[in-house]
């Protein structure tokens, strides 16, 4: 299947690409919103909840620019390469998971932002240099 294929037959099966699709092809975390599907040969992850989808983009946005720094840009406007992306989705959900329960493993993303939510109320309140910080201790690349 060429490129351009793929990418039509992308946007026709999924409307919510999952944000964190990466770190859940990688096995890095679990969703329970997340629905794997295939295309030809490549696996994409999707979102089965429009709320948990928003959810997920805006706490990814703000992994990105709270890693900035750590990632050494001065800024994200673009995709990052994909091992900065993934020191940034997957270390960034690591170090929320750490910061929520002391644990490295990342069970259900969602559950984990409810609670996380639950406990340090908007996702702008989020202890983001705690995070960062315990990122680049429990994240360690293959």
């Amino acid at each position: 299947m060429d490129e351009f294929a793929f990418r039509q037959r992308l946007a026709e099966l999924h409307g919510r690409a999952c944000p964190f699709a990466k770190t859940i092809l990688t096995r890095c975390a679990v969703c329970s919103k997340a629905e794997k599907r295939n295309i030809a040969e490549r696996e994409i992850v999707a979102c089965n909840s429009e709320h948990a989808h928003e959810r997920c983009i805006a706490l990814r946005d703000l992994l990105r620019h709270n890693f900035t720094f750590a990632l050494g840009q001065l800024h994200i406007d673009g995709p990052l390469p994909h091992a900065k992306e993934m020191r940034m989705q997957c270390g960034g959900l690591k170090g929320l998971q750490h910061a929520f329960d002391d644990s490295d493993e990342v069970r259900d993303i969602d559950e984990l932002l409810i609670m996380a939510q639950q406990k340090y109320g908007e996702l702008t309140d989020f202890p983001y240099s705690e995070i960062v910080r315990l990122a680049n201790i429990h994240y360690k690349a293959r």
